[in-house]
């Protein structure tokens, strides 16, 4: 990582009000790397709210579509383009690429998102640094201090504290799954009030290894009605909070449309990096991925976000409405 690159976890994460015209995310964490993007196309959108946004991925486009997409509008305006898996691109696009940062095209901003290894897209990476680029790191947070800094990070973007003990608490809970420490640490403010303290984890995330909320949501991708309602009843009484079910059936189908999505003949690793997803828990969404489709899958989605609305206090009852959520979702899955 070159000297000048933020790490999003920290302060000094996200893009200042200055607009780079280059920025380069370097590393495999999904959900940094998401945020990083956003941020970066935000602080140019500050600028102009009129600008165009372009999005180029591997395979996405032919050769000569990105130079076009960067040559001068008859209408002027903003442009940002934004470049994913710049190490996975082909040797056509990464020359077109690399060419571009050269000519730094005028009112064009580049955001390009990299795996950081020099042993791949390395030609992206030497050009985008060489370049100046503004660098902002994603790499996955494999330390325990690291994501300990990433849970009090999110809090104090909240406006919120979380004493020692629950941060502790909340990421023995959770485990290393960056994207769903983010989702709790969100669900915990949203929940709470004042400091969210580890009675407050512990009523929430106790008892994850028994009969839990993605328990739950397994069966229900699977089409296993009647054992997904039984497990819910059970995890219901047992004291799982009931926006817990309605979180891990959300993250349950968005990861069925990631693994589903991601391009043909990526290895199973690739698959999990594109995904945002642990590589062991590739196979196990890629069966539950059977039977479903597109209009499936859009279903389930609305009937959990109908449950979700009134977990949290539209009116009507909990527990019904995640039966019936069950129902749909299991039963939006073709046999």
């Amino acid at each position: 990582m070159s000297r000048g690159a933020a790490t999003l976890g920290e302060p000094g994460g996200m893009l200042t009000a200055m607009t780079p015209w280059l920025t380069l995310v370097t590393g495999t964490e999904s959900l940094l790397a998401d945020r990083a993007v956003a941020a970066a196309v935000a602080a140019v959108r500050a600028t102009d709210p009129d600008l165009e946004v372009h999005t180029v991925e591997p395979g996405s486009v032919e050769p000569g579509e990105l130079t076009a997409m960067a040559s001068p509008s008859l209408f002027g305006g903003t442009r940002v383009i934004v470049v994913r898996g710049g190490h996975e691109l082909g040797a056509d696009l990464t020359a077109e690429l690399v060419a571009l940062i050269g000519d730094r095209p005028e009112d064009v901003h580049l955001v390009i998102t990299h795996s950081g290894a020099a042993n791949r897209g390395k030609l992206v990476l030497e050009a985008a640094r060489k370049a100046g680029a503004h660098e902002v790191s994603a790499v996955p947070l494999k330390k325990f201090k690291d994501r300990l800094a990433f849970v009090t990070a999110e809090f104090r973007k909240g406006r919120r504290s979380l004493d020692d003990d629950a941060a502790q608490a909340l990421l023995e809970s959770i485990g290393d799954d960056v994207r769903e420490l983010a989702s709790a640490s969100s669900q915990l403010m949203s929940d709470t009030e004042g400091v969210v303290d580890l009675a407050a984890v512990r009523r929430y995330y106790a008892g994850r290894a028994d009969v839990t909320s993605f328990a739950v949501a397994d069966r229900t991708v699977e089409g296993r009605t009647g054992e997904a309602v039984g497990l819910l009843r059970h995890a219901l009484a047992s004291g799982v909070a009931p926006v817990l079910v309605t979180s891990a059936l959300a993250t349950q189908l968005r990861s069925l449309v990631l693994v589903g999505s991601a391009p043909r003949g990526l290895s199973q690793a690739e698959v999990a990096r594109h995904a945002g997803l642990p590589p062991w828990k590739v196979d196990s969404v890629r069966r539950q991925l059977r039977g479903w489709d597109g209009d499936g899958i859009a279903r389930a989605i609305q009937a959990v976000a109908r449950a979700d609305a009134v977990v949290k206090g539209a009116g009507g009852d909990p527990a019904y409405a995640l039966e019936q959520a069950l129902v749909t979702v299991s039963t939006s899955r073709a046999s």
